[in-house]
């Protein structure tokens, strides 16, 4: 009776699948550069896929959210637990019946979700996926800078009809790993060294950031940091207890990660997860560190609907709910000075999420005062914009492989320097009874930029065309959305942040 009714259950989401949906009706197919398809994969051949399910009550989990980031609110720093998140937006019983029935009976195995169980990752035969997903065909590509090799569909899906109001979107079908946002640029030349740098360093960062060697954690809270891995990028023990031998000689640091959660890789390290760890416990000086193992820079972005050039913004750094850095160079890249835009800083406006209410005065006064704007059809100035602050993105060692390389750029670098930076501050707070900062951005743009050097000079990158000839958005007085409010003054942020 039980295989009866599950063929019924299928039987009837086939029926109802006569009627289907796109859940995803901007679904991106275009093959990145430098990836290759090796052709349709083994209908045999298993493969995961994970099932956003529809969550419940975001509207109020705006409001909590908003209620305990506002330094105004009574609520504020009174977070909630992911038990209590998860009660608040975990699917309807409705939806969790429907979907799971959907799945087993298609055949989904080995599947497991989240505390919260808004997704749900299954496995499958490839052929299994293609009968569920009408439209999806997949194929194995390689590519990368490290030939990796993925399974994803050049086509889009669709889904029954029935399953609208249950499932958001199926994730692992299109989106392709990105390209590395970090650049080694050649070494530049100069004669002397007197009072020179060649390349960022820990001790470049502290001193420009005005931290001093009294600037570690205390090692006496419960304080912590984590950065995550994504995509294969894996950073090796052994590089950063070298690079702290190398670099870490003149402030108090730990030389090896707490704890990582999650299966590490055990091939060559990769250069962006290596920087990840190294800058933020060099930062982040002597606090305890996790890594979150799991198997956007380029300016404004450019790409071209029906021949129209727009902006691409990137995601996650255009959510309302992230703190978004950019990236910024010395004015004279051999000493420690004033710095400009990187021009590879990542910044705009995201053609999904509307402004937060949080930057309205900040955005409002930019699109206002700013002379030098690209045309109006290239970016959605009614949309989140974004990076709100920024720090150093240029000229960084890094140990990675045991080998130092010189001169890495881009805002993968700034990242972890100011998350590091914030996990000082932290320790100040635990250490004076406050809770820690928890999602800054509220408070941020309140303080209008206290505690932060303004970054007036410079302009990104964007599209090739004559209309904005390379040029994306260009930085000026106050809130701009090529460096944020600016660069950290360590002790200036920390007097600003330290309170209530």
């Amino acid at each position: 009776m039980e295989l009866r009714a599950s063929l019924l259950g299928l039987l009837a989401l086939i029926v109802a699948g006569k009627c289907s949906y796109s859940p995803e009706p901007d679904q991106q197919l275009t093959l990145p550069p430098g990836w290759l398809s090796l052709g349709r994969v083994d209908p045999e051949e298993e493969l995961s896929l994970t099932f956003a399910l529809r969550q419940q009550n975001l509207e109020k989990l705006s409001e909590l959210v908003q209620a305990v980031s506002d330094p105004s609110s009574p609520r504020y720093g009174k977070y909630l637990t992911l038990e209590d998140v998860a009660e608040l937006v975990q699917p309807s019983s409705l939806t969790l019946h429907t979907v799971q029935k959907w799945l087993l009976a298609a055949g989904a195995r080995n599947c497991h979700s989240v505390t919260t169980q808004d997704f749900l990752t299954c496995w499958m035969s490839v052929r299994q996926a293609e009968l569920l997903l009408s439209g999806a065909e997949f194929h194995r590509y390689v590519g990368g800078p490290a030939d990796t090799h993925v399974v994803r569909s050049p086509r889009p899906y669709q889904l029954p009809k029935a399953l609208a109001p249950h499932v958001d979107f199926v994730g692992g079908l299109h989106r392709f790993p990105p390209t590395s946002s970090l650049r080694q640029r050649p070494e530049p030349q100069v004669a002397g060294n007197v009072g020179l740098h060649l390349g960022v360093t820990p001790s470049v960062i502290r001193e420009r950031y005005n931290l001093t060697a009294q600037d570690v954690g205390s090692g006496t809270t419960n304080n912590s940091q984590a950065c995550a891995q994504f995509l294969e990028q894996y950073f090796h023990d052994s590089d950063l207890a070298e690079f702290m031998r190398l670099f870490g000689g003149n402030f108090a640091h730990q030389a090896s990660v707490a704890r990582v959660v999650g299966q590490q890789g055990r091939g060559r390290a990769g250069i962006e997860a290596s920087l990840d760890v190294e800058y933020l416990m060099s930062a982040g000086a002597n606090i305890s560190t996790w890594v979150y193992s799991s198997p956007g820079d380029s300016g404004a972005g450019c790409w071209s609907v029906s021949g129209r050039h727009q902006f691409r913004p990137s995601f996650p750094a255009s959510s309302p709910y992230v703190t978004t850095v950019g990236g910024t160079s010395f004015q004279n890249p051999f000493r420690v000075t004033s710095e400009i835009v990187d021009y590879i800083s990542g910044g705009g406006f995201s053609n999904v999420f509307p402004r937060p209410s949080y930057q309205e005065e900040a955005v409002t006064q930019f699109l206002r005062s700013s002379p030098h704007m690209p045309p109006s059809s290239y970016f959605n100035a009614s949309g989140r914009a974004y990076p709100d602050v920024a720090a150093l993105s240029d000229g960084y060692w890094v140990v990675s492989n045991r080998v130092p390389i010189p001169w890495v750029s881009g805002t993968s670098a700034s990242t972890p320097v100011f998350g590091g930076l914030l996990s000082l501050i932290n320790e100040h707070r635990i250490l004076s009874g406050r809770p820690p900062l928890g999602f800054l951005n509220p408070r941020l743009y309140q303080q209008h930029g206290a505690g932060l050097f303004d970054v007036i000079r410079g302009c990104h990158e964007s599209c090739l065309n004559e209309e904005v000839q390379g040029q994306g958005f260009c930085s000026g007085p106050g809130w701009d959305p090529v460096t944020g409010w600016g660069t950290p003054n360590f002790p200036a942020l920390l007097k600003t942040l330290i309170n209530p």
